[in-house]
């Protein structure tokens, strides 16, 4: 069943997260400084293609906060929008509602991803 979403999940807007996330990692690589934030948008990526089997788990610390602010002001709001905005739209009807679900987990990510690690969820 995880697969199969995961593929209506791609053809259905996954793939607009993905290439967001994608090209939001290549823009943070081009400074030796943003290449930290560049790798965690390519491991994010990974998730917004294919989130259905996986979870997240937040961690704390003083260096990741750090991080998010940073994150949050120069990027990372604009990811959050698209994220909670695909989400409504998704719940508007039933049959869209994981879809929706998954998006917001994705938003959820999009505003603390430092800190954060994708884990596979338990059945």
């Amino acid at each position: 069943m995880k697969v199969l979403g995961n593929i209506v999940w791609f053809i259905l807007g996954g793939f607009i997260g993905f290439f967001t996330w994608l090209i939001l990692g290549v823009l943070w690589s081009i400074t030796i400084i943003g290449i930290p934030i560049g790798m965690q948008c390519f491991k994010f990526s990974t998730m917004a293609a294919a989130p259905f089997g996986k979870d997240i788990e937040f961690g704390h610390g003083g260096a990741s906060f750090m991080f998010n602010v940073l994150w949050l002001v120069l990027g990372g709001f604009a990811l959050v929008i698209e994220s909670v905005t695909m989400g409504v739209i998704f719940c508007l009807t039933i049959v869209g509602i994981p879809f929706g679900l998954q998006h917001f987990k994705q938003a959820k990510l999009a505003l603390l991803p430092f800190g954060a690690r994708i884990v596979k969820m338990e059945i």
